[in-house]
Order: C-alpha cells, then structure tokens, then sequence
C-alpha cells in the first residue's frame, strides 16, 4: 500500500474565526480521530496538505502524520475520510484524518489491473470486464495498491470470478467469491 510523510502541529484555537485566520496565514484545519483515543484538532500547512493529498487521490493509501505538540513529536498512522474544498477556487478547507492501526485488519477496495490480450479475443469473441475492483481485507501493509489479472489464457465462453484472482499472502477476499470479473464471449471450439 503506498504511504506518504505529511507534518501538523495541534492547533490551540477552534472556531470559525480562527479557522479564517489561519487559511489565510496559508494553514488548513484538520481533525485526527479514531479508536485509539480522543480527537485531537490540528493545522497542516496548505501547500504541503495540497501537494500530499493530490499524489494519493484515488489510491488506497495512509499518511505518517508527524504531529508537533508543544515541541513534542509524535507519529501516527492515518487515512483521509473527508477533505472539504471550496467549491469556487477548489482549495482545501477542511481534512479529517481517521487514526489506523498496522497490526489490525481493514477492509479495502483494490483496483484490478486486467493485463495481456485473451485468446478467445483474438479467436472472434468480446471482452465484457464487470468489475475493476474488488474488496479485500488485511493488515495495512499487506494491501496491494493494484491486483493484476492475466486475461491471456481466456478462451471465448469463459468467465474470470473473483475466487480465481491471486492475492497475495495475508490478504483475503471479501467480495462475493461467485462474482465475475471478466468474461469472453462467444461459443469455445
């Protein structure tokens, strides 16, 4: 899973004034929370923010948030559940950050990657992919950010379920095991 370094700083003010204040002095509001503990309001600088959040858009990510407290630093492990934007200039308002553990397991849709060219398509049939991600649950690290799939042995009549993609170890497959990815169609020889 692709992972990212980002900085914060716990911010003592709340509020909508002090939120406007320190956009414009270039920081963004953020909340971190979770199981792990109480939630704890911060303030990125808006650049980075920006810059970090665009190079994980769409991506099964987290970010090693480095939180300074008063001089204190701390590393956390978290994911983006929300990230407000003004709908006009399209800046970052607002993010929330939801605290993850590494050792416990997580549910999250991967995208698949269909590679090669099927052999029924080259012998008359058609290509119908039906899903371009599946659910997968593990730890962290162990969740890939894109699951290939060979469609090169497919002949035309057959069809690809879930159950038949490959994961990697630690990984397990939450989605419907019956389920069809892809399928050639047209009648086998």
């Amino acid at each position: 899973m692709l992972q990212i370094d980002m900085t914060a700083r716990v911010r003592k003010t709340v509020g909508k004034g002090a939120a406007r204040t320190m956009r414009r002095a270039g920081n963004t509001p953020a909340v971190i929370y979770g199981p792990q503990g109480a939630p704890l309001s911060l303030e990125c600088n808006t650049k980075d923010l920006t810059l970090g959040l665009l190079s994980i858009h769409r991506k099964n990510a987290f970010i090693n948030l480095e939180i300074d407290e008063d001089g204190k630093k701390t590393l956390r492990h978290v994911i983006t559940r929300e990230i407000q934007t003004d709908p006009v200039q399209d800046n970052v308002l607002h993010a929330d950050f939801y605290e993850v553990s590494l050792d416990k397991p997580m549910e999250f849709k991967v995208p698949l990657k269909y590679i090669g060219k099927a052999k029924g398509v080259d012998l008359g049939g058609d290509m119908t992919i039906a899903r371009n991600k599946i659910t997968v649950s593990g730890k962290l690290l162990d969740i890939p950010d894109v699951i290939e799939v060979d469609v090169a042995p497919l002949d035309r009549g057959v069809a690809l379920t879930c159950k038949e993609i490959t994961l990697s170890a630690g990984v397990t497959l939450v989605t419907d095991p019956n389920a069809v990815c892809v399928s050639i169609s047209g009648v086998a020889e």
